[in-house]
């Protein structure tokens, strides 16, 4: 019963050795830090916003409005993927449909880009 699991033994023997090499080796072979260093590491730093910010700061609704149209966008070519793996089992009916979505995904696209949605104010 014990040759059973010899493998696995093994295999997280070796696994342990690696995970502890390149654990321990940064901090033996990589640059030493200096404590001002170690200390800009540690201010916060967020979305290009300086830290002195303060907590009533409010950003603006272009910043929402492309960050929800790149998730809406995003999201909606994710759903093309499964039917490009298996578009000749789906046959032609898949590709019409296919091809009335990205259609209407252009056209959402063309008038989210000419209100002006994707300009950054």
């Amino acid at each position: 019963m014990l040759t059973s699991y010899g493998p696995a033994i093994v295999f997280l023997a070796i696994g342990l050795i690696v995970a502890t090499a390149f654990g321990t080796a940064p901090r033996l072979l990589g640059p030493k830090r200096s404590a001002t260093s170690r200390q800009s590491q540690l201010t916060p730093y967020e979305c290009g916003l300086p830290s002195e910010v303060t907590r009533n700061f409010r950003f603006g609704i272009s910043f929402y409005l492309i960050a929800m149209l790149f998730i809406l966008f995003d999201i909606e070519v994710i759903f093309l993927y499964p039917i490009a793996v298996e578009l000749r089992a789906f046959g032609t009916f898949a590709l019409v449909e296919t091809s009335v979505f990205v259609t209407l995904l252009m056209v959402g696209f063309a008038y989210v880009w000419r209100r002006g949605a994707l300009e950054w104010k």
